[in-house]
């Protein structure tokens, strides 16, 4: 089945006893409103199926001899077995733990009153602390977060804590990185086959790199920190196969919306999406990233992708920590199979105030707005900048609507002053968008984002339609809860800039 070749015109789900329980289109309201608009998108891209191989055939001789998932084999490893199947229950042991500022003053508290106050952390170098969220404000309460992180990782001695002590200038701070799920890959903590954890929903990002990379609650941290252990259920996968050369207008952010439209922000609780196919091989790991970030946004426990010759390359420079890469068996089960001909895709849009609630950018070109924002771990690494900017070269016009940019990390920050954008005569991205006319980048944090202090920068504090690369678009995400969001790939962020419409890219890159 998973070879099958499936008409261009159908779109189709096919279920047996081990999909009970699973439905491509779920049957709540929300979802429900928006199934005729799917189904037309749908139409001659994606095919859902269940494949032959879920079916498990009891061995002969010997023990069951069952293939297994990529998150399987990775947390088979981490318990301590040589097998697992969805649902079984294991202790894993965890290789890396990161928390911020949001939640690291939690998750140290509850290790204390649990541990003791004299407790120390099961293993000082397999913990991260990076402040990133609540920054470049003046309000008090983030401050003292970050005055809490730094008193227990001084008194804990933990190794790897991005510290910020000057606010006013980042620079001034050579350990400060800013967006954690940026900055983790970039200082070397992602490895292929590790597991590692976050008190954030989008370390599941880090499933770009062929490991299992998921969220956790301040409690669960709060154990991890005085054990380095963490109970676990084992997710079942489901597997999207991308395949077809993608077209110049499109981008990961485009494939991800595509995804969790067709199966809505519920379709994967607590399941592993894994991504394949020639498309998936194609992307560079910043794209990777991106579409390992929205798994949570369709109810994912963890995302991941094959780690290959363009994770190592990557790798390479950045850890010196051995890694023992996994891939899935040939005849490994998944729940379902999704295939998408991502040639036949047009960019998208998820309008508010759900990120499943699809369409295509074109569909909404009527829709006036106020302001662009290009940022956070989804769009604001360099390659989200360089697409920006690749798009106002080719346009050559001035922006209508204020655009506001927000590197994820103090790296990004630096290459958009430093590496050449294609086609552009040299100019760097920081160059092009002044000429434009967009804000001048800012400091590197998670930003507007996910709304913040009064004073955050390019916060909404008035009811405004706002295009932007981030990840969620509920009410009251990015500040006021009257704030409309349209969450739209770095391409068609910048093509709306140039109009103060939500804009198909393809006007100015064709």
């Amino acid at each position: 089945m998973a070879s099958s070749v499936v008409p261009p015109s159908s779109f189709f789900c096919k279920t047996s006893k081990s999909d009970l329980g699973f439905s491509a289109f779920p049957k709540s309201s929300q979802v429900s409103a928006h199934r005729c608009q799917r189904e037309s998108i749908s139409r001659k891209i994606v095919s859902v199926m269940t494949p032959q191989q879920a079916e498990r055939k009891p061995s002969t001789t010997g023990s069951v001899k069952t293939g297994m998932t990529m998150t399987e084999k990775i947390l088979a490893r981490a318990a301590e077995k040589s097998h697992l199947v969805p649902g079984d229950n294991v202790w894993v042991n965890v290789d890396v733990l990161m928390t911020h500022d949001v939640c690291g003053p939690g998750a140290f508290g509850i290790f204390k009153r649990e541990f003791g106050e004299n407790a120390k952390v099961w293993d000082r170098e397999k913990i991260v602390v990076i402040p990133d969220h609540y920054i470049f404000t003046s309000d008090e309460r983030a401050n003292r977060n970050v005055d809490i992180l730094r008193d227990f990782c001084t008194d804990q001695n933990i190794k790897y804590f991005y510290d910020i002590t000057d606010r006013g200038n980042f620079r001034a701070n050579p350990d400060y990185k800013g967006v954690c799920h940026v900055a983790l890959p970039q200082e070397g903590h992602c490895r292929p086959g590790e597991v590692l954890l976050g008190t954030d929903s989008h370390t599941c990002t880090a499933g770009a790199f062929g490991e299992f990379a998921t969220g956790i609650g301040n409690t669960d941290a709060g154990f991890v920190l005085g054990t380095g252990k963490i109970l676990l259920k084992v997710p079942p996968t489901l597997r999207f196969v991308m395949d077809g050369e993608m077209p110049d207008y499109l981008l990961a952010k485009d494939l991800i919306l595509q995804i969790i439209g067709e199966i809505s922000v519920a379709g994967a609780t607590y399941k592993t999406m894994e991504f394949v196919g020639t498309t998936v091989e194609s992307l560079n790991i910043e794209e990777r990233m991106t579409l390992c970030n929205m798994v949570v946004e369709a109810g994912g426990k963890n995302g991941v992708i094959p780690p290959d010759a363009t994770t190592f390359k990557y790798l390479g420079s950045r850890t010196s920590v051995p890694y023992e890469p996994v891939h899935s068996d040939g005849n490994a089960s998944y729940l379902s199979e999704y295939r998408f001909d991502v040639s036949e895709l047009e960019p998208i849009v998820a309008k508010p105030h759900s990120p499943d609630n699809r369409a295509l950018a074109r569909e909404c070109k009527d829709v006036k707005i106020d302001r662009v924002y290009i940022g956070s771990c989804t769009g604001g690494k360099t390659e989200d900048f360089m697409a920006a900017a690749k798009l106002f070269v080719a346009a050559g016009k001035k922006v209508k609507a204020p655009t506001f940019l927000v590197p994820a990390t103090q790296k990004v920050w630096m290459d958009l002053y430093t590496i050449p954008v294609p086609g552009s005569g040299g100019k760097t991205c920081a160059q092009i968008f002044e000429e434009a006319g967009c804000d001048t980048p800012t400091s590197p944090s998670c930003g507007a984002c996910i709304g913040g202090p009064l004073d955050t920068y390019a916060r909404l504090n008035e009811p405004q339609v706002c295009v932007s690369t981030t990840n969620r678009n509920f009410p009251g995400r990015m500040g006021h809860k009257e704030g409309q969001i349209y969450l739209a790939s770095p391409y068609t962020a910048a093509a709306s800039a140039l109009t103060g419409f939500v804009t198909d890219p393809r006007e100015f890159l064709q």
